[in-house]
């Protein structure tokens, strides 16, 4: 990817970042989101897991026909990513893309542990800050990312109307 693309990218995420903030985070609004994941998904004939995690407590998980444990091992490396640097994976992926720099030399992080791949979005409360992640893993590290922002987005919009 190009530096200027690099640049619009990384500023895109860090805006949804900023922007999508809950009020507040319960186990059933973590069953909603991870349901409409699940039902886009299926709208376009993919196959994903879903994993979504409140103050280190999976809260919701699904693995869809045609996923494998191959994906929860991704699922929980790029977690990992969310939760040690409260930025989204894709994030991290552009800022260190746009630095030029190995994510694993310069954190000392092991690939074994930290996947800076999209798909993982960090959970924000409103007083709170980063509380969790939800995180979806089988389609490409963009794909995954949208799909998370897609279901955060509608879940917020639906919130704001009621």
């Amino acid at each position: 990817m190009e530096y200027g693309t690099l640049q619009a990218k990384l500023e895109e995420v860090k805006k949804q970042e900023e922007e999508l903030i809950f009020k507040s985070f319960s186990n059933e609004d973590a069953w909603h989101i991870g349901l409409f994941i699940i039902e886009s998904a299926k709208k376009i004939n993919k196959s994903v897991a879903v994993n979504i995690v409140k103050n280190r407590q999976t809260v919701f998980h699904y693995g869809m026909d045609g996923t494998s444990p191959d994906q929860d091992e991704w699922i929980k490396k790029k977690s990992n990513v969310v939760l040690r640097h409260h930025h989204s994976s894709y994030y991290m992926m552009l800022y260190n893309q746009l630095k030029d720099r190995s994510y694993f030399d310069f954190y000392s992080a092991s690939p074994f542990e930290y996947a800076v791949h999209g798909g993982a979005f960090p959970i924000i409360t409103e007083g709170s800050g980063v509380i969790g992640v939800i995180t979806v893993s089988g389609l490409t590290q963009e794909e995954d990312h949208d799909l998370v922002v897609k279901a955060i987005t509608g879940f917020l919009n639906k919130s704001s109307r009621q």
